[in-house]
């Protein structure tokens, strides 16, 4: 059954966002937590800041918290009948870092033909105002995408450093302990400021489950099935991994990697190396 309260609903349709919803407790995601620094330990090549796009298919622990049942619950409250998993993206910033997340909308480059989707970010450590928690601009996914400008940016950790102009009085810092989700609407204003804490802020957005209904727009997209139904043709499903960073799983990854490239950069005058 779907955890999300009739209130909660009716705050994401409103506002565009909820939060904070419980998925993990502080121990499950302490255990994560340890099990990610353990993986970018173990695997520098595969897991580094440059390649934090869908790690979910090379580290099954992720592929797991992909899948989780509250998540899944919660989107079931929001998506008509979701069917898949787009894509997920490791979100860190190091302590005392300019890292930072331009003001954007989600689906502005994701090449679907729907709005038909959300998108969970999980926190593995405390994401607050000081760390550079996610800031959500209350409502701005009533009017549809806005124009954006790629703006890139050494420390711009989007893709493009895509970037849209925007009252930003009404935005909300998403606070949220460790095993807290915050799910918010593909056309909804969103950013992050710097992490000016000691500590390094770590989470995962899960970007975006997608309704069935939902087709691409254009490329090609890989995504993983959810919950036992048939995901439509238009679309390349792909394996969950059976273990970490295996042959197998690598070659998964970076053909949805490669991907996701052609897609997000369509028409972009540079592309970096995510």
């Amino acid at each position: 059954m779907p955890v999300l309260t009739d209130y909660q609903v009716a705050h994401y349709r409103d506002h565009g966002w909820v939060a904070p919803v419980d998925v993990l407790t502080a121990d499950e995601a302490t255990a994560l937590h340890r099990a990610l620094v353990d993986a970018e330990h173990a695997f520098p090549d595969d897991l580094h800041a440059a390649s934090r796009n869908n790690t979910h298919l090379v580290l099954p622990f992720l592929a797991d918290l992909a899948l989780h049942q509250v998540i899944l619950d919660c989107v079931g409250s929001l998506v008509d009948d979701p069917r898949s998993l787009l894509n997920s993206v490791l979100f860190i910033k190091e302590p005392g870092s300019n890292a930072y997340v331009s003001w954007h909308q989600d689906s502005t480059y994701m090449g679907l033909d729907s709005s038909d989707m959300v998108t969970a970010w999980v926190a593995l450590t405390p994401s607050t105002s000081a760390s550079g928690c996610v800031a959500m601009v209350s409502g701005s996914h009533r009017d549809g995408i806005r124009p954006h400008v790629d703006m890139y940016g050494t420390e711009n950790i989007l893709t493009r450093g895509q970037h849209v102009d925007v009252d930003v009085t009404a935005a909300v810092d998403i606070e949220l302990q460790p095993g807290q989700m915050s799910l918010h609407h593909p056309h909804l204003v969103h950013g992050s400021r710097p992490n000016r804490t000691d500590r390094r802020r770590v989470g995962v957005a899960f970007q975006s489950y997608i309704g069935a209904a939902v087709r691409p727009g254009r490329g090609e997209h890989h995504v993983l099935p959810i919950g036992g139904r048939p995901v439509d043709p238009s679309f390349v499903t792909v394996p969950a991994p059976d273990g970490l960073c295996t042959p197998g799983g690598r070659a998964v990854r970076a053909a949805a990697n490669a991907a996701l490239s052609d897609v997000l950069y369509d028409g972009a005058d540079l592309r970096r190396d995510y």
